[in-house]
């Protein structure tokens, strides 16, 4: 497999793929190896150079961002030590862009998921589902596309552990496969008006349309609220004082991290969930 280097860019790459934004990515060697759309990709950094299999140079470099003005993002940040903890842990983690499709296909199959078993999901639909790919040897393999979900049955779809899961995951499917739901057209939609038409959607609630919207869509604003998120909010953000009640929190979230509120998002997550199970 011959490798080309994209140069020494502002990355933590396994950072960037562990970090619960996207759930396929496999140890292969000193790299990674996964599937970006229908491309098989190799990704290695050594030292700081970002290294990709020849072939998947546009793709790799599409969908880790590396446009995205990583310095000024950063440094964007609020100032409180919840954000800079958080900031310091992650520096270099950049927001996938992945494709719109299977963001949301994703994210709808997280629902009170962990990230492995999220993991084994995305895996398990990959391989009964997806396009097979060879990549050094080996397969690799795409999500399953709208249209080729939107063919099975509930049963099939819970045969992957998906569980209530399957039937949003099928009538969505279903939606977009038969252009009911155009997603190229919801992308250009403002985004409270994007987030409206998503959560349109069978399994798409407000926490599921803003990580469709961030990892898929772009919208770097967004501020996706899970557990982790709401119990870094409510424990180091408000006092006892203060009603840290759900929307509190989502107005509190939505207007104190700025125009990168998605990056900040992800950089607590991440802290908190890797670092407070240890206490």
């Amino acid at each position: 497999m011959k490798l080309v280097s994209l140069g020494s860019p502002a990355l933590a790459l396994e950072l960037t793929l562990n970090s619960g934004q996207a759930f396929h990515w496999l140890r292969e060697g000193h790299g990674w190896v996964g599937a970006i759309g229908e491309t098989a990709v190799y990704l290695e950094q050594r030292a700081g150079e970002l290294f990709v299999n020849l072939g998947a140079e546009l793709a790799a470099t599409n969908y880790l961002a590396l446009d995205h003005p990583l310095g000024e993002i950063e440094a964007s940040f609020p100032k409180d030590p919840v954000s800079q903890e958080a900031l310091a842990f992650c520096r270099g983690m950049r927001i996938l862009r992945q494709p719109k499709w299977e963001a949301l296909a994703t994210f709808i199959t997280s629902s009170m998921k962990q990230v492995s078993h999220i993991a084994q999901i995305s895996h398990t639909l990959r391989q009964r589902f997806g396009s097979a790919h060879v990549l050094n040897h080996k397969p690799v393999y795409s999500y399953p596309t709208p249209e080729a979900l939107a063919a099975l049955q509930e049963a099939d779809l819970r045969k992957c552990a998906l569980g209530y899961r399957a039937a949003n995951l099928l009538a969505t499917a279903r939606k977009v496969a038969s252009k009911e739901v155009d997603l190229d057209s919801i992308a250009v939609l403002p985004d409270p008006e994007a987030q409206m038409a998503l959560r349109a959607l069978p399994g798409v609630g407000e926490k599921v349309a803003n990580c469709a919207l961030l990892f898929g869509f772009e919208r770097l604003k967004a501020f996706p609220v899970d557990v982790w998120i709401e119990r870094v909010i409510r424990e180091r953000y408000f006092t006892k004082r203060q009603k840290a009640t759900p929307a509190a929190i989502r107005t509190f979230c939505a207007t104190n991290f700025g125009p990168y509120g998605g990056y900040a998002q992800q950089y607590l997550f991440h802290h908190a969930r890797l670092t407070w199970k240890k206490g």
